[in-house]
Parts: structure tokens; C-alpha cells; sequence
């Protein structure tokens, strides 16, 4: 026993110095035998935003079984299954997370290719499920898939990939921003005849900031920024009912708007009036009492605010801010150390969860135009969690090989 210890713990000339913090590797570059050198601090945050999201869920839809609509659903119907998406996202978080850049890199095109395949057949009758009008789930026994959510994270890799390939020609419009333009309304066809506006928005703002940090030129980027702008005005003038929500926004108390296209937002807007500073306290929610609907999806931030007041916004705003900021130095980081694909990466995802946070907030506040769009990692929403786990974990992989490689280790 102790010739084998000694033999053990003896140095040799084919392993590295191991410091807190990093993992031993193999001077050949070998798979890590033990995982420490990831970014504790973004786990926490990221498991805290779950938890809280979680509890609300529940607290948002407890009552949902006294609706008519919901009468054959129990209380804790959409908690169950909330943890049950849970359960498998953190599962494909883990295997997301052995897998390395290189390989994300490589796949890249694949991915996108599969993710464009899942759209075209959502919208196939039989295939498709419709709910509310829309046609954008994919029915998977007892649960449904939201392939528009997996084209958020298939589309910021392959526009990764697409600015690594085209570093040589980003100076040339044509070369270096029409086909990914081209790629980009692909998707944008796909998701609109769904339809589904605010998941193409989202998709369209992530391509061009991956365009913006991946350096193509400023003039570029403002022609496709106006490109995109007329594009979304087209869009919204050609339809009546994207109008009408439009206008509800600028005054939803009208009598015309409060019953109508401005009920959701003035419902959301008392809740919030409701919790004033410190809340009504956690269950102690009178709006999600069928009053506001979709409170434990579009418009969980409303009842936050509601039963956590000012307090608990404020609160979730600066979870978001400092996990956004996060990802965003670990791009950076990535970058000096000469790794273009996994920087914007995980710059992209921060744009992603950035922006879609932005928007649910804005619309829970007042502040923009209504919008199916869901709270990251809180809403209720198994595609969106599960994809939103797998693209963190991504990050957290970007950070571990960033470390490995400042400690002297390969990957």
C-alpha cells in the first residue's frame, strides 16, 4: 500500500503542476480527469435565477385550475412539469458541457442546417401543434419542443463560425454580410409563417451583434441595422393585429384598449402598482387570480413585481446585469487568448439572454410594445429553459478551457 501511494503521488515529467482552481492534464492534451476551473460565481447566479423562477411558477399558476380552460388541470400541473424540463436540462447541461469548442465549432453548419429542418416541419399539419393561432411546437408524447427556441442557439453559432470563416473579406459587404443575411431570413421566413415575430426579433438582433463584435465595418452595420428597422415597420404596418397591439401600447386605459389588446398590459401594470415598494409578499398575488394572463410565462416579472415589489425587480434586473456582464468577459477573455469562435460565443449568448430579458421587462413595465417573448431561465417553458442551460453551459465550458490554457494546459 505504500509503494503504491508513493507511486501515486511522486512526480513525473508528463503531468503538469496542478494549482487551485484548474485540473491536471497530460502534456498530450488528454481529457481532464477532475473539473474544478469554472466559474463558480455564474453557476449561483444562474441556479438562484432557477430557483426563484421556480417558486414563482408555482405561485403564478396555482389558481390557473379555477379557469374553466384549465379545469382538468391540478394545482400543481405546470409545477410538475416545470421540474420535470428542469430535470432534463440540466441533464443535457452536463453533456453539453464535456463537449469541447472545437467540436461546437466544427458542427456549427449541422446544427444550423437541423434546426432550419425542425421549423419546416413544425409548420406541417399533424407535425405542428397550434395553440392560441400559432402553429410552433412540436409534440413529443407528454411534452411539446419549440424549435425556434433551439434556432436562437443553432443561429448564434453557426453566425460565430460564419465571422471565423470570413475574417479575411469582413471589410467587403457583399462577401462578407449577404450570406449571412441570406441565412438569417431563411429563419426569419420559417419563424414568421408560424407566426412568430418576437423569437425572429431575437434571432436577427444576436446575428448582428455577432456581425458588430466580429468586426465587420460600422458603416455596414448601420445599413443592415436600417435594413432590419424598415423591415420590422414593413412588417408591423402590413398587419392589422400587430398594429392594433401597437396602439394599445401607446394608451392601453382607453376604453377601446383596456378590455382589449391593452388588457394584458394594464393588468400587468396594476400588479406591479400593487406590490409598491416591498411587495404583498411571496403567494399574496391578486392578479394572477385569472386577472393578468400568461402570468407564469410572458409575464412572471408582473407578479415578482407584485408579490416582491420594487425590491424583488430591482433584484432580478441585477441578477440579469451582472450575469450578461459575465458572459460578456468571458468573451473577451476567450478573444485575447487568440479563441475568435468561442469568444463570440459566449458574447453572443450574453447578447441573447441580454436583449430577451430587455424586452420581457420592458413589455411587463410599459415600456415596449406587448410581445410573446418569456423571462429567461424563470419563465414557465421547457424549450427555453433546456436551451437556455445547454448555452450557459457552453459558456462555462469557453471559461474552463480559457482557464486551462492560462494555467499552461492544452484542450
Amino acid at each position: 500500500m505504500t509503494k503504491w501511494l508513493a507511486a501515486l503521488t511522486k512526480p513525473t515529467g508528463d503531468v503538469l503542476p496542478v494549482r487551485l482552481g484548474t485540473t491536471r492534464r497530460a502534456a498530450t492534451g488528454s481529457v481532464p480527469t477532475r473539473v474544478m476551473g469554472f466559474d463558480q460565481p455564474l453557476v449561483w447566479v444562474t441556479l438562484a435565477l432557477l430557483i426563484w423562477g421556480l417558486v414563482m411558477v408555482y405561485s403564478a399558476s396555482i389558481a390557473m385550475p379555477e379557469n374553466p380552460r384549465f379545469a382538468k388541470y391540478t394545482h400543481t400541473y405546470f409545477l410538475t412539469r416545470h421540474v420535470l424540463w428542469l430535470g432534463i436540462a440540466f441533464v443535457a447541461a452536463l453533456l453539453a458541457f464535456q463537449v469541447p469548442m472545437a467540436s461546437w465549432e466544427k458542427s456549427a453548419r449541422w446544427l444550423f442546417v437541423a434546426s432550419l429542418v425542425l421549423l419546416a416541419l413544425v409548420l406541417i399539419p399533424y407535425v405542428g401543434k397550434v395553440v392560441y393561432g400559432a402553429r410552433r411546437w412540436i409534440s413529443l408524447g407528454p411534452l411539446s419542443f419549440q424549435p425556434s427556441e433551439l434556432a436562437k442557439f443553432t443561429v448564434l453559432l453557426y453566425a460565430a463560425d460564419y465571422m471565423v470563416r470570413k475574417m479575411d473579406v469582413k471589410e467587403h459587404f457583399f462577401q462578407a454580410v449577404l450570406p449571412m443575411g441570406g441565412a438569417v431570413a431563411m429563419v426569419g421566413l420559417l419563424l414568421l409563417a408560424e407566426p412568430d415575430m418576437g423569437a425572429f426579433m431575437v434571432i436577427a438582433v444576436i446575428a448582428m451583434g455577432i456581425l458588430f463584435l466580429g468586426g465587420v465595418n460600422a458603416r455596414m452595420f448601420l445599413l443592415i441595422a436600417t435594413v432590419l428597422v424598415v423591415a420590422f415597420g414593413l412588417m408591423i404596418a402590413s398587419s392589422e393585429w400587430r398594429r392594433e397591439r401597437i396602439f394599445a401600447y401607446l394608451d392601453p386605459w382607453s376604453e377601446k384598449n383596456a378590455l382589449a389588446k391593452g388588457y394584458q398590459l394594464t393588468h400587468a401594470l396594476i400588479a406591479i402598482g400593487r406590490g409598491e415598494i416591498f411587495g404583498v409578499g411571496l403567494g399574496g398575488s391578486v392578479e394572477k387570480l385569472n386577472w393578468l394572463p400568461e402570468a407564469h410565462t410572458d409575464f412572471l416579472l408582473a407578479v415578482i413585481g407584485e408579490e416582491f415589489g420594487l425590491i424583488g425587480v430591482v433584484c432580478v434586473i441585477g441578477m440579469f446585469f451582472w450575469l450578461i456582464r459575465r458572459m460578456m468577459h468571458i468573451g473577451r477573455q476567450a478573444i485575447a487568448l487568440d479563441r475568435v469562435f468561442a469568444g463570440l460565443v459566449a458574447q453572443g449568448v450574453g447578447i441573447w439572454m441580454g436583449f430577451q430579458a430587455f424586452i420581457n421587462m420592458g413589455v411587463n413595465l410599459g415600456a415596449l410594445p406587448t410581445k410573446g417573448l418569456t423571462l429567461p431561465l424563470m419563465s414557465y417553458g421547457g424549450s427555453a429553459i433546456l436551451v437556455n442551460l445547454v448555452a450557459i453551459a457552453v459558456v462555462l465550458r469557453i471559461d474552463f478551457e480559457n482557464r486551462t490554457l492560462m494555467h499552461g494546459g492544452q484542450i
